[in-house]
């Protein structure tokens, strides 16, 4: 393999950072030697350094649940690594969808006591909020007012906030703009909340999507 200007420690390997390519969730982390990085260039399937067993390995080689690669990227210092990845299936062994789900805080952590919190971004954060409004309504909750009024409220909030976001850009302020972006992307995660529609499901939908051009035909969806 050509000489990637890679900074490998004493041992001959290099951190690992697996993020899922869709949704930017940390999945798992690992190492890699010379070797694992030329398979998983080559193969587009990640590979690993075993510490453990001293051997190169596959993610999935047993299990199935590989982990396909969509992009690397190395740190300032040449001495970590970024793969962007499409898992097949869990990432974990326990057969959570990644690895980091138990909360460390002032007293510590409990391996059994599973969140999701760490998976996804601010958007998915919001969205485990409004489901969990719509399972438990809370006195004085502007989500829990807007699930009390009704499917027909929420879509119309929609519709008043994507007129809002056309006032906005019409009108050229960034700060306007920003403001009613946020609002219209809030109540479309009420839509998606009302009809448990999952983040995951629509960053999958867009994954389709990804890379492909061209005018679709009526009859066909949105590139």
């Amino acid at each position: 393999m050509a000489d990637l200007g890679l900074k490998f420690n004493e041992q001959g390997l290099l951190p690992v950072v697996i993020q899922d390519w869709l949704d930017g969730t940390v999945l798992m982390l690992g190492y890699m030697n010379q070797e694992a990085v030329a398979r998983t260039l080559a193969t587009k399937s990640v590979h690993f350094w075993s510490r453990s067993r001293q051997k190169l390995w596959e993610k999935g080689e047993m299990s199935g649940h590989k982990l396909l690669v969509k992009d690397l990227f190395i740190d300032c210092d040449r001495d970590t690594i970024l793969v962007k990845a499409q898992p097949t299936g869990p990432t974990c062994h326990t057969g959570e969808r990644a690895c980091f789900f138990s909360k460390l805080n002032e007293v510590g952590h409990d391996l059994n006591e599973k969140s999701p919190e760490a998976q996804g971004g601010i958007l998915d954060s919001v969205l485990r909020i409004i489901a969990a409004r719509k399972a438990a309504p809370q006195p004085g909750s502007y989500t829990t007012k807007l699930f009390e009024s009704g499917h027909d409220k929420i879509l119309k909030k929609v519709a008043e906030e994507a007129g809002e976001v056309l006032i906005a850009a019409k009108g050229g302020k960034r700060t306007e703009i920003v403001y009613e972006v946020a609002d219209l992307l809030f109540h479309t995660l009420m839509v998606m909340g009302y009809h448990d529609v999952s983040l995951h499901e629509v960053y999958q939908e867009l994954g389709t999507r990804y890379g492909k051009s061209g005018l679709r035909k009526p009859s066909e969806s949105k590139p």
